[in-house]
């Protein structure tokens, strides 16, 4: 069965998703999560040294790019987006298929895994968390998240928003990414969202909302692969954690990138992603 490339609209109960199925259903499916602030392009470098193995998904998650939420705030969560995109993937006629989700986007596809774990082959989480294991801990970075929002709904002005970017990539977790080359290139691509809705999606999919998956992170039986990188030391921590309570997990730390692994060194992301998902279970 062969789809066209180019980008389409699904509308389904409290969403309208702008996705992208690009290539032929022969082939095997991914599924690509994009993380805060990204958007369906965001995989676009990978994607071109991927291209002939497999089929793709992308699309623009709840509060970024050109997906809308046409009900109440309440389907920005994580819960019920999750249950959207399994809508989404019946209407295409997707049963099963293999996910990849950076940072937001890799705690999206870790809930997915683990409440819908018929629906996928093998997982590749990016620089991603199981979320918050204790309550004192959510609600201080609730707390910390509505700070966030309040200074993106303040950020209305492109100048305003651009600072605000700037400031983003300023963590540590970032490393140097403000050096890249290619870096100017992806402020523009997160100007394209509205700081608006960036806010809902960071107080109802932020990662002090979202429900703590490492209980139920002990029993996945789907095999993971998790990328972290060498200049990430908080998220190798997490992820060594989570390979220690998950014997379905491995860990790959990857060399000459921090947290957006996909950007800083996609070369090694792409081949890492290759060799898992063709690899026999």
């Amino acid at each position: 069965m062969s789809t066209p490339s180019g980008n389409s609209k699904f509308k389904i109960q409290n969403y309208q998703f702008h996705y992208s199925l690009i290539g032929t259903l022969d082939k095997p499916l991914i599924i690509f999560l994009h993380g805060f602030m990204g958007n369906i392009n965001e995989f676009d470098e990978a994607l071109k040294l991927l291209f002939n193995k497999f089929s793709y998904l992308t699309l623009d998650l709840p509060g970024h790019g050109k997906t809308q939420v046409l009900g109440e705030e309440k389907y920005y969560t994580m819960a019920n987006t999750a249950h959207a995109l399994i809508n989404l993937l019946d209407e295409l006629k997707i049963a099963k298929c293999f996910l990849v989700g950076y940072s937001m986007g890799g705690r999206l596809a870790l809930y997915l895994t683990l409440h819908f774990p018929e629906r996928f082959h093998k997982v590749v989480l990016e620089s991603a968390s199981p979320g918050l294991p204790t309550e004192a801990e959510r609600l201080e970075r609730i707390k910390l998240d509505t700070q966030i929002g309040r200074k993106l709904t303040r950020s209305l002005e492109k100048s305003d928003f651009a600072t605000f970017i700037s400031n983003w990539y300023n963590q540590p977790i970032f490393g140097c990414i403000k050096n890249h080359p290619k870096y100017a290139r992806m402020v523009e691509s997160r100007l394209q969202n509205n700081p608006q809705e960036l806010d809902k999606s960071l107080r109802f999919m932020g990662t002090g909302c979202q429900p703590s998956l490492w209980e139920k992170l002990q029993c996945n039986t789907i095999p993971m692969l998790l990328l972290v990188g060498e200049y990430d030391q908080k998220f190798i921590s997490i992820n060594t954690e989570m390979v220690r309570i998950c014997e379905f997990a491995q860990i790959k730390i990857i060399s000459n990138a921090a947290h957006n692994i996909h950007f800083e060194n996609t070369l090694a992301f792409v081949e890492n992603i290759k060799t898992f998902l063709s690899a026999a279970s």
